[in-house]
Parts: structure tokens; C-alpha cells; sequence
């Protein structure tokens, strides 16, 4: 029986994409066509666009919009309101990775935009993220990453430490213990899930009803079992720390002396995703990812968890 690769439901008619997961694309989304690329030629559009591109870094990126009545992505220089990443041949299966642990990531309530799987005309998978820097057909919201704010940029985007992230938002979040605790739950979750790649670019800030605030999470993926064996488990520093990091690195120093949150409220974060081992499992075993990354994810799960003592 086939899985949607949106929603991972079961889909029994036949069809690639359940109901559920094209209505999340468009209310009047009947059927989605492959995308007309094989990986290969999506790696060289990717390529010869990407001086074009407002977004840029280490996986090929592609702008795109959904033409509803071709049922189908297509690629556009301008005004896309999708980002698509295709395979790549040195590091493979990164967007099944990467959709993966952006829904595990909604499973405790982190918010993260619409994303997904498509298939494109080869058979490959190839991961979308709708754009919330968009709105309407031609508006912006307005969005600053943390290298931005730092006066970092690619090259030093590593140079920081996740006590200076916590001095960005205090500086320019308007609520900014709000804020402090969304950080605290996303560091918690990179460092479960293996994502040691939250450098200042994968954090932005976000106008919104007249709020600057956190915007939501994106590029996720558990770099641990692509790299295999890497030297550090957080891309910023905590403590002056990038590797062998204890609850007290993380929760006692990081959350409640960091960024002040109470115990009881660091405790309840550290539940939740307690509590949420079964349906992350779940999803895990639904996932696209072959058996034995499969087996990588949950035993890098699984020591995590042991490490901040609530396996």
C-alpha cells in the first residue's frame, strides 16, 4: 500500500498523494503531476538560477509556484512561493531527511511551514517548503535571519554561540521570554534529532501582527546520520561547549540560567518530548528514508534522550 509523501497517510485508490495532502497544497488541488525534472537536470536549474535566488546555501535550492490548473510545479526566477530541494548525489536521501524531522518537529508543536515530498518525472523525491516570507501574490513580510542581525554573514555564520542567539531575541523580539522559550524547545529538539547545523542563518526573526518574533523553523534535518560520526553535535556553542553536551549543559545552564526560563517550565518541554517518543517512532517507521537510516534516526533518538536523563 502506498504512502502520501505530504501527509505519510495510507493511500489506497491508486493515487500518489492521499486527499489530505493535496488539499494542503490548494483547496481545489485535485491530482499533482510529476515535477517535470529528472534530479540531475533539478540540480542544474538549481545551479544556473542560483544567482537569481533571495535564498542560498549548501543544497541546491529551486524557486517554484503551484500552477493549479497544470496541477504541477514549475520553476520561476521570480515570485516563487515554493522552495524545492532536490536529491544530491554526494549526501542522499536529504530530502526525505529533511521532511522527516521538519514533521517531527510539528509533532511537539514547533511551528514549521507547509512542506513535503513530490515525485518528480524520474521516480526521485524531491522536498518542498512553502515560503512564509511570502503573502498574496506580491507581498513580502519582512524577515532577518541572525547572521543579519549579528553582522555575520555565510562566512562567519558559525562564529556565535547560542548565548549571543538569546541576546538577538532580547534585543529585538517584542516579547521576548515568549521567544526564549520557543529557542529553548528548537535547541532541545536539533539536539534529539542530531541536527548539529543551527547556525545564525537558520534562525530569523519575523514581523507578524504587529510582532517580531521567532519565525518558523526550517531547515531541520538530523546531520548526525548524513555525516557519520561528526565531530560536533550544535553548529553555536553553549557554555563554550559544541560537543559532549549534558542535561546540565542544556538544562540547567542553557534553559534556566541562559535564557531564565523556571524549572517547572523547563521540565515541561523535556515531557512533552518524553511523551512524544511513541508518535515520533511512528513516524519514523512511516517515513521515506531506507530501513537502515530508519535505524540510525531512532538509535540517535534513543542515546539522546538517555543523555538528558528522560529516556
Amino acid at each position: 500500500m502506498k504512502i502520501c509523501p505530504i501527509t505519510y497517510e495510507k493511500i489506497s485508490d491508486g493515487s500518489n498523494y492521499s486527499k489530505k495532502g493535496l488539499h494542503q497544497l490548494s483547496p481545489v488541488l485535485k491530482t499533482l503531476n510529476d515535477f517535470p525534472y529528472t534530479e540531475e537536470e533539478q540540480r542544474k536549474e538549481a545551479e544556473f538560477r542560483s544567482s537569481k535566488m533571495s535564498i542560498q546555501g549548501v543544497q541546491p535550492k529551486i524557486s517554484a509556484i503551484l500552477a493549479i490548473k497544470e496541477s504541477q510545479f514549475k520553476i520561476v526566477d521570480r515570485g516563487g512561493r515554493y522552495i524545492l530541494k532536490p536529491q544530491i548525489e554526494r549526501f542522499r536521501y536529504l530530502p526525505e531527511n529533511e521532511d522527516l524531522t521538519m514533521k517531527l518537529a510539528a509533532l511537539v508543536k514547533i511551528e514549521v511551514p507547509l512542506h513535503g515530498l513530490i515525485y518528480s518525472k524520474d521516480g526521485s523525491k524531491t522536498y518542498f517548503i512553502h515560503r512564509y516570507d511570502r503573502k498574496g501574490q506580491k507581498s513580502k513580510i519582512h524577515v532577518e535571519d541572525f547572521a543579519q542581525l549579528s553582522g555575520a554573514d555565510r562566512n562567519t555564520k558559525y562564529d556565535s554561540s547560542m548565548e549571543k542567539v538569546a541576546k538577538v531575541i532580547e534585543k529585538y523580539c517584542t516579547f521576548p521570554m515568549l521567544e526564549k522559550l520557543k529557542l529553548f524547545e528548537r535547541t532541545l529538539f536539533s539536539f534529539i534529532v542530531g541536527n548539529e547545523d543551527m547556525h545564525l542563518k537558520n534562525f530569523s526573526i519575523i514581523v507578524r501582527n504587529d510582532k517580531i518574533e521567532l519565525s518558523p523553523a526550517y531547515d531541520l534535518v538530523n546531520s548526525t546520520i548524513v555525516l557519520r560520526n561528526p565531530k560536533e553535535e550544535m553548529a553555536l556553542s553553549i557554555r563554550g561547549k559544541k560537543n559532549k553536551l549534558t542535561r546540565q549543559d542544556l538544562i540547567d545552564y542553557f534553559g534556566r540560567e541562559c535564557l531564565q526560563l523556571t524549572n517547572e517550565v523547563c521540565l515541561e518541554v523535556l515531557e512533552k518530548f518524553k511523551n512524544s517518543q511513541i508518535e515520533w517512532r511512528a513516524m519514523i517507521e512511516r517515513s521515506f528514508l531506507p530501513e537502515i537510516e530508519k535505524e540510525n534516526y531512532l538509535a540517535i533518538l534513543s542515546n539522546r534522550m538517555k543523555r538528558l536523563e528522560v529516556a
